[in-house]
């Protein structure tokens, strides 16, 4: 009998090829590079992940930014003193390698009527947490998921009311977040890929939420290597089953000393 080629389910996806000196990698923070958690500010980095960013930056020539629905500052926190390329707020705002920052201001009039309708659809369900990042409001409801579907309605019909032209409500997990229409995480890396030292490399994006299949489409439409973390329907074409096999696959990167070496220090004490 013929032998039959069993080809991996969209679901199972392929494991990422290894890393090599020419990508240019852009790597999602929560789900990706921290265990998610009940509250934005209890996240903490994998110590062996937040020790090893500098020497893969390093390895790539400077070519790695995150790439994160957090502001630029929140982010900063969450990594200390380590200051790399990244866009924060879903490209609402970007700091390049050479440290300048790029922002895309939001219509203040409309920001203002949302976060009026986020913060009053928070103030009348305990267990809602209003995340106000500046450009971008996102509103978590994780330690409440019973009202995932309220949640969606109320702001779905609010934001048509207030007339929220040029903004885009964005699912993630368990939260919703509204940002300006145009600014994405894909607007975000296709920014970077004309910038050195990332242009003329190949683009790899790791991401684990919905947010990150814009990331997804626009590094796969230049040929890259998009790599989804988790379970969950997807249009990369990798995929990671959990940190930890991203913390594995990045290090594989790193000589084996190195990627060995356990890190002298937590990245948050």
């Amino acid at each position: 009998m013929r032998n039959r080629i069993v080809r991996p389910s969209r679901a199972q996806r392929l494991v990422p090829p290894p890393l090599h000196v020419n990508c240019a990698l852009f790597l999602d923070i929560d789900g990706t590079l921290a265990e998610l958690a009940p509250l934005p500010d209890a996240v903490r980095i994998d110590h062996a992940v937040a020790a090893a960013l500098p020497q893969l930056s390093a390895r790539l020539s400077g070519a790695l930014a995150l790439i994160t629905g957090r502001s630029i500052t929140d982010a900063d926190r969450l990594f200390l003193d380590l200051i790399l390329p990244i866009a924060g707020q879903h490209g609402c705002e970007r700091r390049d390698a050479n440290g300048t920052l790029h922002l895309h201001a939001p219509a203040k009039v409309t920001l203002a009527k949302l976060r009026k309708l986020f913060s009053d659809l928070a103030a009348r369900h305990p267990g809602l947490l209003l995340e106000d990042k500046g450009a971008t409001l996102a509103l978590h409801y994780r330690q409440v998921p019973e009202l995932a579907s309220h949640i969606h309605r109320t702001l779905r019909s609010g934001t048509d009311e207030v007339g929220a032209a040029g903004y885009e409500l964005q699912p993630g997990k368990r939260l919703l977040e509204i940002r300006p229409d145009g600014r994405d995480k894909g607007t975000a890396i296709a920014d970077f890929m004309r910038e050195p030292p990332f242009a003329g490399r190949l683009p790899v994006f790791v991401g684990d939420d919905r947010g990150d299949e814009h990331g997804f489409v626009v590094v796969k439409r230049m040929r890259g290597w998009s790599v989804k973390v988790g379970s969950g329907r997807t249009t990369a074409r990798y995929r990671l089953p959990d940190i930890a096999a991203v913390r594995q696959w990045l290090l594989g990167l790193l000589p084996a000393a190195v990627a060995a070496a356990p890190p002298e220090s937590d990245a948050q004490s």
